[in-house]
């Protein structure tokens, strides 16, 4: 898993605003009707925490990087609500309550190790939802991953930090590694350099529809690319929804 230390720190500045408001429409298509109380996976920084949160929601966010949940916190803070932020791990959410729906967004379950705990992950999920809860997430599709992102390079340059980010395809199918630098410019002007790497995977379909199915959820309905249609075969980001 990656750190995201330095990450945190700038990953405001180069996130897409306008995904937080895809997301956010996207859940709210297809939220169970009535149901309030919502868990964010991986919620990062809070800005959809708070898209949430503005729409009605009781949300708690969930993430592994406390550096990002800090953020989230003081975000929260300026924005005058109460958002409880946990540092935890999606891989065990023992000792949480249980929600009318989960989300997981922003790619996050690509970064699992293998399809053992992406199953862990949504049998967690399973048992921490309400009878017709929900569970939304996306994933990078298989295209995305094979054809798209091998050879990606991404530079950014602003008053206090450089970015340079770097994607190649790894060893198993359907995985490639971000290779991240940074200079971020400390308090006396100089700059210091941290590098990171991020490793991402994903599967077929068909193994994201057994491995939900394993865990207990009776209907999954997969989408494309923020939008209410099937996926096809250059689609860049599945959706899945996934009812207990």
């Amino acid at each position: 898993m990656a750190t995201y230390e330095t990450f945190a720190s700038v990953y405001d500045a180069i996130m897409d605003d306008s995904l937080y408001d895809k997301w956010t429409d996207f859940s709210l298509r297809h939220f169970p009707k009535g149901k309030t109380k919502l868990l964010e996976l991986a919620c990062g920084t809070g800005i959809q925490s708070i898209r949430f949160k503005e729409a009605g929601f009781d949300v708690t966010g969930l993430d592994l990087s406390r550096e990002m949940l800090e953020l989230a916190k003081k975000r929260s803070q300026v924005a005058g609500m109460e958002i409880p932020f946990l540092e935890g791990n999606m891989l065990d959410l023992s000792g949480l309550a249980s929600f009318d729906m989960v989300t997981c967004y922003s790619d996050s379950i690509c970064y699992m190790a293998d399809e053992v705990e992406v199953g862990q992950v949504f049998q967690e999920v399973y048992n921490h939802l309400n009878e017709g809860g929900r569970f939304l997430f996306d994933v990078h599709s298989t295209y995305q991953m094979d054809e798209v992102f091998p050879g990606y390079s991404y530079h950014e340059n602003a008053e206090d930090f450089a970015f340079v980010w770097d994607t190649y395809a790894d060893e198993p199918p359907h995985s490639i590694v971000h290779e991240l630098t940074f200079f971020v410019q400390e308090e006396d002007g100089r700059f210091s350099r941290v590098d990171e790497i991020h490793e991402e995977r994903t599967y077929e379909l068909l193994t994201y529809d057994v491995l939900l199915e394993q865990a207990g959820f009776k209907q999954v309905k997969v989408y494309a690319d923020f939008e209410d249609k099937e996926p096809i075969e250059t689609s860049a980001r599945w959706f899945f929804v996934a009812e207990k």
